[in-house]
């Protein structure tokens, strides 16, 4: 029979490993995602926004924390390879086939962080087949909600686009979240 004393005193280096890359990610995630959120209060962020970015910063630190465990424990890199390279066969060829979401979704943490215009704005795109001008309603993970002032149209536009595209900013909060919520 196998008793508690046994198992600390043979995986003792390991527990305390697997203690520390705990207790690191704690600490790091704690004081990144408190960094996210004071840039979108400083920067005027939308409060979903923030919290998707949240999102997306913790799996990616729960994503290194796994790896550092795998390490740590010191599992059969054949078999855990062999594990991965499947999941990244899968993931590649839904990756692949998806392409414009991941890019998307990039576009949209890129937006967070670097976008000079805020929801309420009214924009332009220097685009050919979008000439007109319409206010930001909202500004998602995939897409940007916009509504065009002389119609009233609710148009999605993909976050890959709007930073490929040359926006023009036409005027500041011309809209309040009052007046963009009638459109929804």
């Amino acid at each position: 029979m196998i008793n508690l004393e046994t198992i600390i005193s043979t995986y003792k280096n390991e527990l305390f490993g697997s203690f520390v890359a705990l207790l690191l990610f704690g600490i790091i995630r704690f004081l990144t995602l408190k960094t996210v959120k004071r840039i979108g209060l400083i920067s005027d962020i939308n409060q979903m926004r923030t919290r998707l970015v949240m999102r997306y910063v913790s799996f990616g630190l729960f994503i290194i924390l796994m790896v550092a465990l795998i390490l740590i424990w010191g599992v059969n890199f054949k078999e855990v390879g062999f594990l991965i390279s499947s999941a990244f066969a899968v993931l590649g060829v839904a990756l692949f086939a998806n392409w414009s979401i991941l890019s998307n979704v990039t576009a949209g943490i890129i937006l967070f962080f670097y976008f000079p215009y805020k929801i309420g704005d009214r924009i332009r795109i220097q685009d050919k087949d979008f000439p007109e001008e319409a206010i930001i309603a909202d500004i998602q993970a995939f897409s940007m909600i916009l509504i065009k002032e002389d119609t009233g149209e609710l148009l999605t536009y993909p976050n890959n686009l709007i930073l490929q595209k040359g926006v023009v900013l036409i005027q500041k909060q011309v809209a309040t979240d009052e007046d963009l919520e009638q459109h929804f």
